[in-house]
């Protein structure tokens, strides 16, 4: 079994901001303190089942070419697709399968992984690729990993379970995981349907990782969106900007009959804004001493009175200082400085907007 895992390296990770730019996103940063950016962390815990850089790939945006070349520099240069523009994920899955399946042929297994999630217990990781990897293998499946939800998230998708189909061993003398068909997907519910998901039992989070044979998912892909990819059979990438925009859980896991999820228990975040880094450095404090965090400082900080919240600055030189705070995140970045409450940080899109619309502070962007 030949296994392909591919990087979607084409996000913004808007909400970042100001740390995360155009030139420089979520996914070219150190947001953990371990000196690899979330993109070079993922490539590390990718390479053990690729078996090496030759079968690792990654499809990224044409702005972020350069970035993504500097990151994985040991990449063959033949395994970076570059969009000519942003179409979602659903062209970006079509074009990558058809480009792996004329390498590798329609029985190669391929993985599909964001680049700016983070994942905690890498072996348990690794050995749950290879059990997706074996169902994918021995059966027609377009297979999810179900993140295990500890809390009821209103930002997240999720997936219900339907029947079990048994244990799945990838190899004997390792452990098995159960896998289930796939009854629906949900898009991001309101609190209360989060709570009753929890209570349920039978839902996971959507982490968006996709496992399936090439040959499988063209077929289905023809049968749901048989127009993109019979232009991009057609037309190759040159076709790129008149595609349709779409998600690949739009355009595909929402209605073929072949989606299976395997529910996973590896520590998983999405990291899909500044709240994420508090929730990723408390949890590593309390498992390595046991500390309790009041304030999350990733910055030289002087505080009084203050509680609850997240200081990063990127110049090691500088230092906040703060009086009578609680629960706000502050930001210092060259020539930009975010300021904001916790439970508004998805709003930094909205001020993202009205940035761009004046020239002004295109350099802020």
């Amino acid at each position: 079994m030949v296994f392909i895992p591919v990087i979607l390296a084409g996000g913004k990770g808007e909400r970042f901001w100001p740390l995360s730019r155009v030139a420089r996103p979520k996914q070219f940063l150190c947001l953990d303190g371990s000196g690899r950016t979330l993109m070079q962390a993922t490539a590390d815990r990718l390479l053990p089942i690729a078996g090496g850089w030759d079968n690792l790939w990654v499809i990224t945006a044409s702005h972020l070419e350069a970035g993504c070349r500097e990151q994985l520099p040991e990449m063959p240069a033949e395994n970076l697709l570059v969009e000519p523009e942003g179409r979602d994920t659903a062209a970006a899955v079509a074009w990558t399968t058809i480009e792996i399946a004329k390498r590798y042929g329609d029985e190669a297994v391929i993985g599909f992984f964001p680049a700016d999630h983070w994942v905690d217990h890498p072996e348990r990781f690794e050995a749950t690729l290879k059990t997706a990897a074996k169902l994918a293998t021995d059966r027609p499946a377009i297979v999810t990993l179900g993140i295990q939800p500890n809390y009821p998230s209103t930002g997240y998708g999720y997936i219900e379970q339907g029947e079990s189909i048994g244990q799945i061993q990838a190899d004997s003398g390792e452990s098995s995981l159960e896998a289930f068909t796939v009854s629906r997907f949900t898009e991001k519910p309101d609190r209360e349907t989060a709570e009753a998901f929890l209570a349920s039992g039978r839902f996971s989070w959507n982490g968006g990782i996709f496992v399936f044979r090439a040959g499988v998912a063209l077929a289905e892909l023809k049968i749901y969106v048989p127009h993109l990819i019979e232009q991009l059979e057609t037309h190759g990438v040159e076709i790129y900007p008149t595609l349709e925009k779409i998600s690949i859980d739009y355009a595909l896991m929402e209605k073929t009959e072949l989606a299976y999820v395997l529910p996973v228990t590896f520590g998983w975040d999405d990291l899909g804004d500044w709240n994420a880094i508090e929730r990723l450095m408390k949890l590593q404090a309390k498992t390595a001493d046991g500390t309790e965090l009041d304030n999350v400082e990733l910055a030289q900080h002087i505080g009084q009175e203050t509680h609850g919240s997240i200081f990063y600055a990127s110049d090691d030189d500088e230092v906040i200082v703060t009086i009578g705070l609680e629960d706000v995140v502050v930001v210092r970045d060259g020539n930009a400085t975010l300021i904001v409450k916790k439970d508004r940080t998805q709003d930094i899109k909205q001020v993202l907007k009205m940035l761009k619309s004046d020239p002004k502070f295109d350099t802020l962007l």
